[in-house]
């Protein structure tokens, strides 16, 4: 299954502060030098961040992060409260054929090859791991629905291990900060896990996300008034997406601060599941 992603806009950012001050100082040649001061920008920015799909296990979230693929964050969360009653883990999942599931996750794409693989996924959860979720990325790998993508996001947010899954606002970003040529989302991981430290991986993941939907959108972006873009995007760059029809005209001259939005802050996962 496919794990490409729309560019997608759900999924509230939480409120950003005060916004700092654009700059047109000389880009770092540095990559790890750009990326310290791109992880600055986003602590400030983005100091606190949670996973914006509702869970209350890994098994949910494995259910969730599936049904996300090619479906915003907040279908996501309208659809999994009546599912998640219904079958709340995979013992639960496993007795549903993919008839049953399909009314509760109709709503979101790809709903019939979602419903399909919630089903076997759920059963050989059932059958070779106890019912649980393997706290295992080849494992994980293996499951109907569940690709490298999915199985990152797993283990980052239901296990804590280090991971930076790529969707498609970080790979654009990557290209965009000058951090990664890369075509493929696996070559634009290997890219950003080498200049960014272990430890951050997850939160990063996450931070670049949250912006990537605020500031740095796929289309009518303003480099120019993006805190980040302002100074690590490439002339040539710019000038390409200008032609293509993703950016405004690149400005001359001292660059604005960006509009800050009065977005709503996620529930904390306490509050999600309690």
């Amino acid at each position: 299954m496919s794990h490409a992603e729309t560019d997608r806009d759900a999924g509230d950012p939480p409120p950003a502060p005060t916004p700092i001050a654009t700059t047109t100082a000389p880009l770092p040649r540095d990559r790890k030098a750009r990326a310290e001061r791109i992880m600055q920008i986003l602590d400030h920015y983005y100091p606190e961040v949670e996973m914006p799909l509702d869970h209350g296990d890994p098994f949910q979230l494995l259910v969730a992060t599936i049904l996300s693929a090619q479906c915003t964050d907040a279908r996501v969360n309208q659809v999994t409260p009546a599912l998640f009653t219904r079958a709340p883990d995979a013992r639960a999942m496993a007795r549903l054929s993919a008839s049953q599931i399909m009314p509760y996750i109709k709503t979101c794409g790809l709903a019939a090859g979602k419903a399909k693989a919630l089903a076997g996924m759920s059963r050989i959860l059932v059958a070779e791991h106890g019912a649980q979720v393997p706290r295992d990325i080849a494992a994980l790998e293996e499951l109907p629905g569940v690709g490298h993508k999915t199985a990152s996001v797993v283990m980052a947010q239901a296990f804590d291990e280090p991971a930076f899954p790529v969707d498609t606002h970080i790979h654009r970003l990557a290209g965009r900060w000058q951090l990664s040529r890369a075509r493929t989302v696996e070559e634009v991981e290997r890219d950003l896990k080498a200049v960014f430290p272990r430890e951050r991986w997850t939160t990063l993941h996450l931070q670049i996300i949250y912006f990537g939907r605020q500031y740095c959108t796929a289309r009518q972006h303003d480099p120019a008034a993006c805190p980040i873009c302002s100074w690590a995007m490439s002339k040539a760059r710019a000038e390409a997406e200008r032609r293509q029809g993703l950016s405004k005209p690149v400005r001359h001259g001292k660059p604005r601060r960006p509009r800050t939005t009065a977005a709503a802050r996620p529930r904390s996962r306490q509050a999600r599941i309690g």
